[in-house]
Parts: structure tokens; C-alpha cells; sequence
């Protein structure tokens, strides 16, 4: 077994967890930034599973209206999630919309974390903090 590593590979695992730190974030830190008003939190799952259950204040947006940023926000950070750490559809929805110049994160785990750490959910087709506004 190879224990040595070697430099290169070093600097690519710095890279990789820095832009992990930069890019990711877990249900714990996200219900933080809720609570300081700091993020904007973005539902990429289909509206029923939206519907059935969602975190307080996100903004559903189905992969088919990726195209159009309404909702997203470029005075806050996007924290954008699907269903589990297996789903790519929240990455996916990153990529678009960093594309698009919106700063994004990607909630780790997706809401499958969410409801494993027994964090309020939210009921509806539209959220609390939406209907308020």
C-alpha cells in the first residue's frame, strides 16, 4: 500500500476542499443563515414533493424553469437543494445559475439532511415567508 503522497495530489485535495467549504453547505449551518435572514434558499425537487414538505422559505423551481432566474437573488447567497446527496439536480441548477452570475451553494445531502436532523418543515405550494412579503 502506497502511504506517500505525492504534491500534486496534495494541492488537488486543497482545491477540492476549499471549494467544498466555498460551495457547500449542511442543514445545520443553513438553518443558521435562516434564522440571520442571510440566504435565499432555493427548491430544485418537483412541486408535489415541494409541496408535501420543504425548508421555511424556499422558493420552488423545478429543473424546467432553471431558464428564468426569478426568485434567485444576487444580494444573497442561493442555497439551492434537491433530494439526497445522490440527486444532481441541485448541482446542476448551481451550475446554471453561477453561469448566470448568481452566487450559489449547494445544501449537502439535500432535503433528505434536512429532514434527518429534524429541522422545521414547511407545508404547501407556497411558502410562509412568501405569502407574508
Amino acid at each position: 500500500m502506497k502511504t506517500s503522497a505525492n504534491v500534486q495530489d496534495l494541492q488537488k485535495a486543497i482545491t477540492f476542499f476549499e471549494n467544498k467549504i466555498a460551495f457547500t453547505t449542511g442543514p445545520m449551518e443553513l438553518s443558521h443563515m435562516l434564522e440571520s435572514h442571510s440566504v435565499n434558499v432555493i427548491d430544485v425537487r418537483a412541486a408535489e414533493d415541494f409541496e408535501k414538505g420543504h425548508v421555511p422559505g424556499a422558493i420552488n423551481m423545478p429543473k424546467g424553469s432553471w431558464e428564468d432566474p426569478h426568485g434567485l437573488s444576487r444580494e444573497k447567497i442561493n442555497v439551492v437543494y434537491c433530494y439526497s446527496q445522490q440527486c444532481h439536480l441541485a448541482a446542476n441548477a448551481c451550475a446554471m445559475f453561477a453561469a448566470k452570475w448568481f452566487p450559489v451553494m449547494e445544501l449537502e445531502g439535500g432535503f433528505a439532511a434536512w429532514k434527518g436532523h429534524e429541522l422545521e418543515i414547511e407545508q404547501g405550494k407556497e411558502s410562509q415567508a412568501r405569502k407574508a412579503a
